[in-house]
């Protein structure tokens, strides 16, 4: 018996036409362009997703940084302080305490500091 198959395939133009809606005309018109659209789109996002901690962490290390050097010392000498004191803070909880708890941060440079 003859299986016809034009409702998969036209549900599965739809979910791709879905899929792309908001993109430039060809990329949303033509299905075979829709699909390389959307697998570059996925690839784009799986890389930007890596990009984001990175920048992220950069943020956070020059507002400790500035932080730091409103307290006399600089990043380095602060992360190795920390480390050597035993002081399990990370970059994002130092960050948050350089820019809205400038006290609380300043404490933490004193124990990096006193444990040389």
């Amino acid at each position: 018996m003859r299986v016809k198959r034009g409702v998969a395939t036209h549900h599965k133009h739809n979910k791709i036409r879905k899929a792309t809606r908001g993109y430039s005309h060809p990329n949303r018109v033509s299905v075979k362009r829709g699909k390389q659209a959307i697998t570059r789109s996925l690839q784009h996002a799986t890389v930007d997703r890596k990009n984001r901690k990175r920048t992220f962490r950069q943020l956070w290390n020059a507002r400790i940084n500035a932080g730091a050097r409103l307290n006399n010392t600089t990043y380095s000498r602060l992360i190795a302080g920390l480390k050597h004191a035993n002081i399990t803070l990370n970059r994002k909880i130092l960050a948050e305490l350089a820019v809205n708890e400038p006290k609380a941060f300043t404490e933490v440079v004193k124990v990096a500091s006193e444990k040389k």
